[in-house]
C-alpha cells in the first residue's frame, strides 16, 4: 500500500453517454498534455468513466498542495480555461461540471488489503 498522500483535484462531469464520455476523456486528456503535465510535482491524472455511461472523473494527482498552488500561480489559466470551453463545445453530446467551489483534496486515509476484521 502507498504511504504517498500527495494532493488531489476531482473533476467531476455528468454526461449522455458513452460517446460523450469517450469524446470528453479523449479532450480532457490531451488538454493534461498540452496544459498541465509539465508542471513540476505533476504526477498524473487518472480518468474514470461510469459503466453505465453518466459519469465521468478525472482525478489530478499532485506530489503536494504547494505544487498545485504553484501551478494555478503561474501557469496559463484563461488559455486552458478556453480549450476546456472549445472541448465542451466540440462533444458531440452534452457533459456538465458537478464540481462546485475548487475540487481540491488531501488523503487523510486510506485502507488497503488484509485480513477480515472481526471486533
Amino acid at each position: 500500500m502507498s504511504t504517498d498522500s500527495g494532493f488531489y483535484s476531482i473533476i467531476d462531469y455528468t454526461v449522455d453517454g458513452f460517446d460523450t464520455q469517450r469524446e470528453l476523456v479523449e479532450s480532457f486528456a490531451e488538454i493534461q498534455e498540452r496544459w498541465v503535465r509539465f508542471y513540476p510535482g505533476y504526477r498524473s491524472a487518472r480518468f474514470h468513466v461510469s459503466t453505465d455511461g453518466t459519469r465521468v472523473y478525472n482525478i489530478v494527482h499532485w506530489a503536494s498542495e504547494a505544487d498545485y498552488r504553484h501551478f494555478v500561480e503561474t501557469s496559463d489559466t484563461d488559455g486552458r480555461m478556453a480549450a476546456i470551453g472549445k472541448a465542451l463545445e466540440g462533444l458531440s453530446g452534452k457533459a456538465e461540471p458537478r464540481m462546485t467551489g475548487a475540487p481540491t483534496y488531501t488523503v487523510v486515509r486510506e485502507v488497503g488489503p488484509g485480513p477480515q476484521r472481526l471486533d
